[in-house]
């Protein structure tokens, strides 16, 4: 989706900007109000934040989130160096989860989160069984997302409000490890001949269905 400025929630005179995404420099007197960054408004702010933010300070950005974030997190199993969870990290920025969690591996290529995570909590866990322990210590159900036997449509289930939703390597999907940590696994129905979806888009879906069922939504 493109990002596009909306002069709704901008400086009464702000003009065109010459900036191709974003906002250029603030019109007139500046604010003072302590989150607006001095360099951004002088400047212009053609970062990829939702327009509420234009010229806010990056912690300033980070502490109203934090303030607001969702009951949900989101994990995603990294032993094969999965490409996928840049998008999984945007999408969860995009759906304000509370934390994304990387099982296995450290390293993930950041490329497809498009900056989101430096506004996204990420926490890593070397393995599945230190994610598992401290998810029961976060008193937290974790709920598998895969395409596997004995699995329950996501579109008939009722997520928790406080939960983690969990996903596999991309390809193999869960590993028996994991999915013996989940409370329950679920699956999205598909009705074409391909035997399963990309991961990141499998984690929109589950995503966008946890706010479905619990989020407050925005109002025009």
């Amino acid at each position: 989706m493109t990002n596009r400025a909306d002069t709704r929630n901008a400086s009464p005179a702000a003009g065109p900007s010459p900036l191709t995404v974003g906002v250029g420099p603030w019109p007139g007197r500046r604010p003072e109000d302590e989150r607006y960054d001095d360099e951004l408004l002088a400047n212009g702010d053609a970062r990829n934040v939702a327009d509420r933010y234009r010229y806010w300070r990056h912690d300033a950005i980070v502490a109203d989130l934090d303030a607001r974030r969702h009951g949900f997190h989101v994990a995603i199993e990294n032993w094969q160096h999965d490409l996928n969870i840049g998008s999984i990290v945007r999408t969860a920025n995009a759906f304000l989860a509370d934390t994304v969690h990387v099982v296995g591996r450290r390293r993930w290529n950041r490329r497809g989160a498009m900056v989101t995570d430096r506004y996204q909590r990420i926490e890593h866990h070397p393995s599945v069984e230190a994610f598992a322990d401290w998810a029961a210590g976060a008193d937290l159900p974790l709920i598998g997302v895969d395409n596997v036997v004995g699995s329950t449509p996501l579109e008939v289930a009722e997520l928790p409000r406080e939960c983690a939703l969990v996903f596999g390597q991309e390809g193999p999907g869960l590993s028996d490890e994991m999915a013996a940590s989940c409370q329950q696994t679920l699956a999205i129905s598909q009705f074409g001949s391909t035997r399963s979806i990309n991961v990141a888009a499998a984690a929109a879906i589950a995503m966008h269905t946890w706010i479905r069922q619990h989020a407050a939504l925005l109002t025009a």
